[in-house]
């Protein structure tokens, strides 16, 4: 991390009681509708899902009043030493030239302070000036000789930073700079790390889709620094790694694609076995120094942000940082905010002296934002989907081993929300639930029994959690169908298969196939066997289903993980289109779209398609008539290049703007007619 975003963001938390607000509708609104659905499953909670940073800097890193405050909290990994301090730290002597390194944080007592927390650990091995014998040092020191059992290692930090693209934050002595010599050192890294201790998980840097510098090419490159990173150092890493500062609050839309995105990259430039590469984002942090990273609606977003990260089975989400330091102080959301990226207060003061933080390791906001989090999903559980019809209300959602399911609803406006909550799949028991919330300038997470199931009304700025026992009993019913798979995916059609489900008290008498939806989840189909073709999908189109078992006497069992394919476009068209991305510059890019014309001769032509996401516009366009309307693109051409016939092509351009991750059209329409994309 850039020296220069270590010293941002915090807020100061004034006690006040939780908000008993009757069931009626906000402002005479009516009620937000929010669905969960038993049978939309989502990744499986991992052990590591809450996590931090630490950083050597910081004199408060291995006290054991640190450490217990992280326990309260659910912390279940910390990462060590802490950003781009990573790329300039020689453990074995605990120097990091050119920076600063407070007393008491080396290795062991870091350590100490993480089995304290009970937290697993990932180590930044040190590439910008260290090298794989270094590294492997540090493995055998931890593994071996301390019997330490450290599992997660990064090979250096933000290395994308080293001045390859233009700017320069992070340090590397390496002469190339370039994402080659990068991989090529992961792979030495990697074969000396696990000569020492074959059982650690190795992970390369990523950057992260829509955030610099993804998408640009640089100089002498065979592609971006994703692709030559994956191609040429894929085979030896077991996780990629991905920094993830937002800079707003309502960016958790932007996750489902984000992370599919890399999976894509993954699986392109890794190729057969990519799937065992787990995603890690070992840096996180919501806001800015300016828009209350720490105050409530940095903690609201950071809950919203975690478990939507998790939710797509990234297998650890780690917030930058621990303690920190005050920034640009201002009032947000009726609090003072601090402009400390910290969880907990470092007592600094600005320069002046005018303000100063509350007393040392007093908790900000985004501190309960993770401990409502570890409280609502636990390792084990399940995520399931949970959707809402209003942007100012999230709502996720996890079933439980035992049967429970858990709901955390986030009230982002400063106005109280009614919520009518709908159960698919789920009949919650009768009375109260069990409810956790946590409300604007609160100094802890309050636990009650109270209100009800499915009538709710959100206090202004809250986090609630909601723990519902089932009506019945669950028992005696089948087991979760296994992982499915697509094959003989085609534009309209797919063949799912999954691994067969273990009966119950009562033999399994088929399965039905899901698919999720905004709402919730549609029905494909049903079979007696273990695989099923499903129809009538649409062309181009990004579909993520689970299978269910059900036995003779109508008990279902829980949803398999999911399953996300894509749909192509029709194997012959009367046309076909070819989308290349030119150029990119991480907010824009350069597209040209060949048309070749498959069919009878065409005298004039118009090309449709649509932006597969909001945040994506045209800019310009050029060699035919480009105009939009909402999301749909209409092209069409120009005197010269109008007719064409049997065989023939033209090529036309455009400037596409977006500001989160880039999913490119896939679908095209010539005078009405899908046309078939390579």
């Amino acid at each position: 991390m850039p020296e220069s975003r270590l010293r941002v963001a915090s807020a100061v938390l004034l006690a006040l009681t939780v908000l008993n607000v009757p069931a009626a509708h906000a402002a005479g609104e009516p009620p937000v509708e929010v669905t969960v659905d038993t049978r939309a499953a989502l990744a499986a909670v991992p052990e590591t899902g809450i996590g931090a940073n630490h950083a050597i800097w910081d004199a408060n890193l291995g006290t054991d009043e640190t450490a217990d405050l992280l326990k309260e909290a659910g912390v279940r990994l910390l990462r060590y030493p802490g950003g781009s301090y990573s790329d300039i730290y020689h453990w074995a002597d605990h120097t990091a030239p050119g920076g600063y390194v407070a007393p008491g944080t080396g290795f062991d007592t870091f350590m100490r302070a993480a089995r304290r927390t009970g937290a697993r650990v990932m180590v930044t091995a040190n590439y910008g000036t260290g090298t794989a014998e270094e590294a492997a040092a540090w493995v055998r020191h931890a593994n071996i000789t301390k019997g330490y059992g450290v599992k997660y290692w990064e090979i250096g930090n933000e290395i994308y930073g080293n001045g390859h693209y233009g700017a320069a934050w992070e340090a590397d002595d390496h002469p190339d700079k370039s994402p080659a010599e990068y991989a090529r050192h992961v792979v030495a890294y990697a074969d000396a790390m696990k000569a020492v201790d074959p059982t650690i998980k190795i992970g390369a840097v990523l950057t992260t889709p829509a955030g610099w510098p993804d998408g640009l090419v640089g100089e002498g490159d065979d592609g971006t620094w994703n692709e030559v990173v994956l191609s040429n150092a894929g085979s030896k890493i077991d996780f990629v790694i991905l920094h993830w500062y937002p800079g707003a609050f309502d960016r958790a839309g932007q996750i489902p694609d984000m992370i599919h995105l890399v999976r894509q990259q993954i699986a392109a430039h890794v190729g057969p076995g990519s799937e065992r590469i787990e995603i890690a984002m070992t840096e996180f942090n919501t806001g800015t120094s300016s828009n209350g990273a720490t105050t409530q609606p940095g903690a609201l977003a950071a809950a919203d942000a975690y478990a939507t990260l998790l939710a797509h089975g990234v297998f650890t989400v780690d917030w930058w940082n621990v303690h920190n330091g005050i920034g640009a102080v201002s009032e947000v959301a009726g609090h003072i905010d601090y402009g400390d990226f910290g969880l907990l207060s470092s007592a600094t003061c600005t320069s002046d002296g005018s303000v100063c933080e509350p007393p040392l390791n007093t908790p900000f906001a985004p501190y309960y934002a993770l401990q409502m989090m570890s409280r609502f999903a636990r390792p084990g559980d399940q995520f399931i989907r949970a959707t809402t019809d209003h942007a100012e209300v999230a709502a996720h959602a996890v079933r439980r081993p035992g049967g429970d399911l858990a709901v955390l609803l986030i009230n982002s406006s400063d106005a109280p929300r009614s919520v009518a909550i709908r159960y698919s799949g789920f009949e919650p028991a009768s009375g109260a639930p069990a409810v956790l919330s946590h409300v604007n300038g609160a100094t802890g997470i309050t636990a009650s029994r109270e209100g009800s199931a499915t009538d709710r009304t959100l206090p202004p700025l809250s986090l609630t959690t909601l723990i519902l026992r089932p009506a019945s009993a669950e028992s005696g019913l089948p087991g979760a169908p296994g992982q499915p798979a697509a094959s003989k995916v085609t534009d309209t059609t797919a063949t799912i298969s999954w691994p067969a489900a273990s009966a119950g008290a009562r033999p399994i008498v088929k399965y039905e196939v899901h698919r999720q939806t905004g709402t919730g989840t549609e029905q494909l189909g049903e079979t007696a066997g273990t695989s099923l073709k499903v129809g009538n999908l649409r062309p181009g189109t990004r579909y993520t289903v689970n299978v269910v078992a059900r036995d003779s006497g109508g008990g279902v069992s829980w949803a398999s993980p999911p399953l996300t394919f894509t749909t192509g476009t029709p194997a012959s068209s009367s046309c076909t289109v070819r989308l290349s991305n030119e150029s990119d510059w991480g907010s824009g890019y350069v597209g040209a779209i060949e048309i070749t014309n498959d069919g009878e001769p065409i005298d004039g032509w118009t090309l449709t398609f649509d932006w597969p996401r909001t945040w994506q516009s045209l800019s310009s366009g050029w060699n035919a008539v480009w105009t939009q309307d909402g999301s749909r693109v209409r092209v069409v051409n120009e005197s010269h290049n109008g007719s064409l016939p049997t065989g023939a092509s033209t090529t036309i351009g455009f400037v596409g703007e977006y500001s989160g991750p880039n999913v490119l059209p896939a679908v095209f329409t010539l005078n009405g007619t899908v046309c078939t994309t390579r």
